[in-house]
């Protein structure tokens, strides 16, 4: 029990960390420090800093685009078009909220390159997002489910950098072209 709660604490430290301030910026000393757990144990967890924010991305993916996002915007939208644009909403709300942090796929991809093994990773967990928006283009009868989804993706990922450039109404204006290119699939 107890090793099942050291290694809690180190991904949930690694967690807030990783996507507050970017995997770069972040040491494993730092994780082992405010994890409060010997560097013994943080290696008995993970092997390797990589392996940490491995697990990191696929905490990201089971909270933030499962949990939060697939989750919320289906929850918000009674057809596959509404759920669709409800995506917006849900960003929305985060961009305003107190824990907007980014997108640790883009953050992660762009710190290591797509080369990089955690590179890799976050393209797959990218690739996932576009899935699930290719599936609902494709229940809504859109044409060309998988351009659709490409598209959209351009759309969500653009409004993220855009918030965090400071633009607070982002989500708002990929909505707005969202709807345009809604009606280019139909």
């Amino acid at each position: 029990m107890a090793a099942a709660g050291a290694r809690e604490r180190i991904l949930t430290t690694g967690y807030e960390l990783f996507s507050r301030r970017g995997v770069r910026a972040v040491g494993v000393d730092e994780v082992i420090a405010r994890s409060e757990v010997a560097r013994a144990t943080f290696y008995r967890h993970f092997r390797s800093k990589n392996d940490l924010i491995l697990a990191f991305l696929a905490r990201r993916e089971r909270d933030w685009t499962l949990g939060l996002v697939e989750a919320e915007s289906y929850r918000r939208g009674s057809t596959p078009e509404e759920r669709l644009l409800a995506i917006f909403d849900v960003f929305d709300d985060w961009f305003n909220g107190d824990d907007f942090d980014g997108c640790s796929f883009i953050n992660v991809l762009l710190a290591m390159g797509a080369e990089h093994p955690l590179g890799e990773a976050s393209i797959e967990y990218l690739a996932h997002i576009r899935a699930i928006v290719a599936e609902r283009a494709e229940q809504a009868g859109l044409r060309d489910p998988d351009a659709f989804a490409r598209s959209w993706h351009i759309l969500m990922k653009g409004s993220i950098v855009t918030r965090a450039e400071g633009d607070h109404e982002s989500a708002r204006r990929a909505k707005e072209l969202a709807h345009l290119l809604i009606e280019q699939h139909r």
